[in-house]
C-alpha cells in the first residue's frame, strides 16, 4: 500500500467519524521560538490551551513536520528522519479515552479490504500510564490479549507542553516485528523489535510548575478533556510495505535508486555506504518539502537549516564516488515521488530546483578547494601524536577556502580524529569583531568624492523598502574594494561594500542601529551584511563579507535582513520613544531628547536636565511606560508637511535638519507620544512586552543618560530577579514582602557575631605571645625566629600588633625576625613580618621576606626594612611559606 494511499484511509475513517479533515499547516513554525513545525499537534496547541476556539469538537490532519535535532543519527537507524508526516486525530472537549482507543484498535486492525490497515491484533501491544488502569480496561474490552498491555511511568506515558496547561497520562500503541529483531517481553524489554507507530493522549488534567517530565504539579482535572494523538505516517508505511526502515519506502527509495545509478554502487552492499544513501534520500526530500514552503539557502534560521542539509546530501554523494553535480537527477526524482501526497510540489519546483542547483554549484566549488587542505591538516594532527584538527586549520579552512565548519567536524569523524571546536568558535569571534571595527574604521576614513561620483551615475534614487518588506529581489548596482574602489566583480572571501537599486536594509541613523542579514546573489554568492550606512545623502551602502562565490555588478539578489534582530531593534526604538514621553511628563519639558541608541532589546537615552532625578521619579518613568505597553497602543506613521507636523505638536531633535516633507510616528489614538522619525517602529507597543530602566548618570555638563532592557531582555531580567527574591526568600524562611526586614536584621546578627568572633581570635592571638617569646628566646640559633601560623587571627591590626609585641618582647640583644601568618576573616591567608636592629644590621629585611613567602601563597606583598605585610589566595601553603621564611633567614 502507498504512503499516500495510508495516509487516505486515515483521514477517510476520522472524516466518517465526523472530524473536520484540514491540510497540513506549513513547515514554518507560527511560534517564533522554532523554525519548523516539529510535530503534528503543532496547529492545534491554541485549541487544546484553550486560546481559541476550533472550527469543530473534532479534527484531523496529515501534518508535515522537520526535526534536525537527531541530524548525526539519520541514516544510521531505522526511524530518524529529518522530514516526516503525523497522522492525528483531536477531540477537543468532545469524546475522551473510550472512542479514542476504540477509533484507534478499529483503524489500525480492520481487514484492508475493508478500508483498515490490516495489522494482526497478535502482533499490537500496548503501554498505558501508572495509574491508568481505566484505559488498561477499555484496551481489554476491545480484545487485546492482557499480557499485551505494559505499565510505564511519567517519564514515558505522561505528557504536558512543557509548561503550565493541560496535561495527562497516554497510551501507545507498538508493533512487533518479530524474533528476528530482538528479544521478546514486548516494548519494556526492547524498543528495536517493537516500534511504536501511534500515541493517544489523554489531556484530563491541569498541570503547573513542570520541572521535568517526572516533576510537576498537578492542579486539578480540566472542565474540557482533550483527545491529542500522533501516528507516525513513514513507521506505518514501511511495516505495511514490508521494509525495513523508512528509507526503503515509496516516498524515499527511489532517490537511493537515483543515487546508486549516478555512484554505480549497489544499496546493501556496504553499511557504511548504505548510511551515505540513507542521508542522501532523507536530506533531499526534507529540503524539497523545505524549499517548497517559501525557505532559501542562507546563513541564518530556517535558511541554514536546508542549507546544511543540501551540503550534506552533496558531501555524501562524494563520499560514494560522485564528483559531479547531483541535485538536477535527485530533486526531481523526490518530487515524483512526493507528489502523489503533495501535488502542488509542481507549482513552485521551477523556482525551487534553480536554488537547489545553484546552492550545490557553490558548494561542490568549496569543497574542491578545501578537500585537499583539509587532508593536510588531519595528516598533520595525526603527525604531531595529536587526535584533533587544530582550531586554527579549521578556521583556516573556514576562513579562505569556505569550508563549513559542519563538514569539517563530520569529515573528522569519518577519518576518526576531532577538532578542537572550543578554538575555532573563538577564532571566529574574533574575526567577526575585527571585521565590524575594520569596517567603522575605514568608513570613517574613507575619500567621500567615491560615493560621489558613483551616486552621478544612478538612473534613479536607491528605493528603500524596509518599512513595509524583509525581505527583496534586487539588482546590484555597484561593488566597492578597499584601495580599488568601484570594481565589476570580486570572488570571495572579502571585505566588500554593495550598492542595490532597492534593500530592505536600514542603514544607521537617528540612533538607530542598522539592520544586519545576507545578501544572495542567483549564482551562488553569499555575502554576509554586517552594517548598512549612508556615507553621503541617500546612498544606501551594504558592509559585506563574501564568504563564497563571485559576486559582478548587476547580478540579481535576495537581499534578507534578519527578522529577530530588526524586530528587537523595533521594540528598543518605540520603547525609546516611550521613555522620552514619561521623562517629559515626570520631569517637565526640559527634559528634550539629547541623543539615543536603539539597539537589540535595549535602549540608551540621553536627555537635557541639570541635576540627577530622584529615584521615585525615575521609578515613575518606567511605571508610565509599562503602563502604557498594557494598554497596547497603536503605533502609526504618517508622512506630512514639516510645518504641519510642529502644529500637531511632534517632538523633533534640536539642531536636526529636516526636510519639507516629514514622517510623524505616533504612539496612541490620541497622539499620546508623536516625533519625528525615520526609524522602523513595531504596530503595537504590547509587542515590546516589558521595559526595565538599568541606570541612569550624568555623562556630562547638563546631560543625563538612561540606560534599559526591553523585551526578550527585560523578561530575562524579571525572570533572573523573580528566581533570586523566591531563592532568597526560601533560604530565609520568609515571604517576599518580609524579605528586606529580614535581610536587615540578620546582617545585624552577622554583624554582631563578627564582633564576637574577631574578639575572640584577637583574645587567643594575644594568649599565645607568652608561649611564643619564651620558645624563642631559649633557640640558640644565631638568628631568634619567632614564626607560626596562627590560624584565624580576626582583623589585621591585631596581627600587626602582635607581630610588633613579640619583636619588643625579644629585644634588641640578638636579631630576631618574628613571622606570623594566619586567615583574615575573609578567608585569605596573610602573612606579617619583624625584624629588630640587630637583624637588619646583618642585612635582615622583613620585605625581603614577606615577598618571598606571599609568592607561596599565590599572592604578593612588601614593606620597610623592619615591618612588611602580604597575602595570597592558598591558605593551605601557610606552613610552607613560614618554612621557606625560615630557610631564607638562616641561609643568610
Amino acid at each position: 500500500m502507498r504512503t499516500s494511499e495510508i495516509a487516505k484511509r486515515y483521514l477517510d475513517y476520522f472524516e466518517k467519524h465526523g472530524h473536520l479533515i484540514v491540510p497540513s499547516a506549513s513547515l514554518i513554525s507560527p511560534n517564533p521560538t522554532t523554525l519548523f513545525t516539529i510535530a503534528g499537534m503543532v496547529p492545534f496547541i491554541p485549541y487544546l490551551m484553550g486560546e481559541q476556539t476550533p472550527p469543530k469538537s473534532r479534527m484531523a490532519s496529515n501534518q508535515k513536520c522537520v526535526r534536525t535535532l537527531d541530524i548525526d543519527e539519520v541514516g544510521k537507524t531505522t526511524r530518524h528522519g529529518t522530514f516526516f508526516q503525523m497522522l492525528g486525530n483531536f477531540s477537543f472537549g468532545d469524546y475522551f479515552k473510550e472512542e479514542a482507543i476504540h477509533y484507534a484498535y478499529e483503524l489500525l486492525t480492520t481487514p484492508q479490504d475493508k478500508g483498515g490497515y490490516g495489522f494482526d491484533p497478535e502482533k499490537l501491544w500496548m503501554t498505558t500510564f501508572t495509574d491508568d488502569e481505566e484505559a488498561r480496561s477499555m484496551w481489554k474490552n476491545e480484545g487485546v490479549d492482557p499480557e499485551h498491555i505494559q505499565i510505564m511511568g511519567m517519564e514515558d506515558n505522561f505528557w504536558t507542553t512543557g509548561g503550565p496547561g493541560p496535561g495527562g497520562p497516554c497510551s501507545e500503541i507498538y508493533v512487533d516485528r518479530g524474533p528476528e529483531y530482538g528479544v521478546e517481553g514486548g516494548p519494556i524489554a526492547d524498543e528495536n523489535r517493537y516500534i511504536e507507530i501511534w500515541d493517544l493522549v489523554f489531556e484530563n488534567y491541569e498541570v503547573d510548575n513542570v520541572k521535568s517530565k517526572t516533576d510537576l504539579h498537578i492542579v486539578g482535572e480540566l472542565e474540557n478533556k482533550n483527545i491529542d494523538t500522533g501516528a507516525g505516517l513513514e513507521r506505518l508505511a514501511y511495516l505495511m510495505q514490508g521494509k525495513q526502515n523508512i528509507y526503503e519506502t515509496d516516498e524515499v527509495f527511489p532517490v537511493i535508486e537515483a543515487a546508486q545509478k549516478l555512484s554505480g554502487r549497489m544499496y546493501g552492499d556496504d553499511e557504511a555506504m548504505d548510511v551515505r544513501f540513507r542521508i542522501v534520500a532523507d536530506h533531499v526530500r526534507s529540503a524539497l518539502m523545505i524549499m517548497s514552503d517559501g525557505v532559501r539557502p542562507s546563513n541564518n534560521g530556517r535558511g541554514y537549516v536546508l542549507r546544511r542539509l543540501l551540503r550534506r546530501t552533496v558531501k555524501a554523494m562524494r563520499e560514494l564516488g560522485v564528483t559531479g553535480p547531483v541535485m538536477p537527477t535527485l530533486l526531481p526524482t523526490s518530487k515524483a515521488a512526493m507528489e502523489p501526497s503533495y501535488p502542488e510540489l509542481n507549482n513552485t519546483f521551477h523556482d525551487v530546483s534553480e536554488a537547489a542547483y545553484g546552492e550545490e554549484d557553490a558548494f561542490r566549488r568549496t569543497l574542491e578547494s578545501g578537500t585537499e587542505i583539509f587532508d593536510l591538516a588531519v595528516a598533520k594532527a595525526k603527525e604531531s601524536g595529536s587526535d584533533a584538527v587544530s582550531g586554527e586549520d579549521a578556521f583556516k579552512l573556514h576562513d579562505t577556502y569556505g569550508f563549513p565548519i559542519e563538514i569539517t567536524l563530520e569529515m573528522a569523524a569519518d577519518q576518526g580524529v576531532k577538532v578542537d571546536e572550543a578554538k575555532f568558535r573563538e577564532l571566529m569571534a574574533e574575526q567577526k569583531s575585527r571585521a565590524r571595527a575594520d569596517a567603522l574604521k575605514k568608513r570613517h576614513n574613507v575619500d567621500l568624492s567615491v560615493y560621489d561620483d558613483f551616486k552621478k551615475t544612478l538612473v534613479q534614487p536607491i528605493d528603500f523598502l524596509g518599512y513595509t518588506d524583509m525581505s527583496a529581489r534586487a539588482k546590484v548596482l555597484g561593488i566597492m574594494q578597499e584601495g580599488k574602489g568601484s570594481v565589476p566583480a570580486v570572488t570571495g572571501p572579502a571585505n566588500i561594500e554593495v550598492i542595490l537599486d532597492r534593500t530592505p536594509f536600514y542603514a544607521q541613523a537617528g540612533g538607530q542601529l542598522a539592520d544586519q542579514g545576507e545578501i544572495l546573489s542567483d549564482d551562488g554568492a553569499v555575502l554576509e551584511v554586517d552594517d548598512v550606512q549612508k556615507p553621503i545623502k541617500d546612498l544606501i551602502v551594504h558592509q559585506c563579507r563574501l564568504t563564497e562565490g563571485t559576486l559582478v555588478v548587476g547580478a540579481e539578489v535576495n537581499a534578507n535582513i534578519d527578522l529577530d534582530r530588526r524586530g528587537a531593534i523595533a521594540r528598543a526604538h518605540t520603547a525609546t520613544h516611550m521613555v522620552h514621553k514619561a521623562l517629559r511628563e515626570e520631569l517637565g519639558p526640559q527634559a528634550t531628547q539629547r541623543g539615543s541608541e536603539d539597539a537589540p532589546n535595549r535602549l540608551r537615552f540621553d536627555f537635557q536636565w541639570s541635576s540627577a532625578p530622584s529615584k521615585d521619579a525615575m521609578n515613575s518613568v518606567e511605571a508610565r511606560v509599562n503602563e502604557k505597553l498594557r494598554e497596547n497602543l497603536a503605533v502609526t506613521t504618517q508622512e506630512m508637511k514639516f510645518d504641519d507636523a510642529i502644529a500637531l505638536g511632534a517632538m523633533h531633535l534640536f539642531g536636526e535638519k529636516y526636510g519639507d516633507v516629514v514622517r510623524v510616528v505616533s504612539i496612541g489614538e490620541d497622539g499620546w507620544s508623536r516625533e519625528l522619525c525615520g526609524g522602523t517602529h513595531i504596530d503595537h507597543v504590547g509587542k515590546i512586552g516589558a521595559i526595565n530602566i538599568m541606570s541612569e548618570a550624568s555623562i556630562g555638563s547638563g546631560v543625563r543618560r538612561v540606560d534599559a532592557v526591553v523585551g526578550e531582555s527585560a523578561y530575562e531580567f524579571n525572570a533572573r530577579e523573580h528566581a533570586l527574591v523566591s531563592q532568597l526568600s526560601d533560604m530565609v524562611n520568609a515571604r517576599p514582602d518580609e524579605l528586606a526586614d529580614r535581610v536587615n536584621a540578620l546582617l545585624a546578627k552577622l554583624k554582631e557575631s563578627d564582633r564576637r568572633l574577631a574578639a575572640m581570635y584577637e583574645s587567643q592571638l594575644s594568649a599565645s605571645v607568652p608561649v611564643l617569646v619564651a620558645e624563642t628566646k631559649a633557640s640558640q640559633a644565631p638568628v631568634k625566629v619567632a614564626a607560626k601560623n596562627v590560624e584565624h587571627f580576626g582583623s589585621f591590626d591585631a596581627l600587626r600588633k602582635t607581630v610588633l609585641d613579640v619583636r619588643g618582647q625579644l629585644g634588641e640583644e640578638n636579631p630576631v625576625v618574628v613571622a606570623l601568618s594566619g586567615v583574615n576573616e575573609e578567608g585569605k591567608p596573610m602573612v606579617a613580618v619583624a625584624t629588630n636592629e640587630a637583624a637588619r644590621k646583618q642585612g635582615i629585611k622583613a620585605g625581603d621576606l614577606v615577598r618571598g613567602a606571599s609568592k607561596i601563597l599565590g599572592g604578593g606583598g612588601g614593606g620597610k626594612p623592619d615591618f612588611a605585610q602580604g597575602g595570597g589566595v592558598d591558605a593551605t601553603k601557610i606552613d610552607e611559606a613560614l618554612e621557606a621564611l625560615v630557610h631564607q633567614v638562616m641561609k643568610g
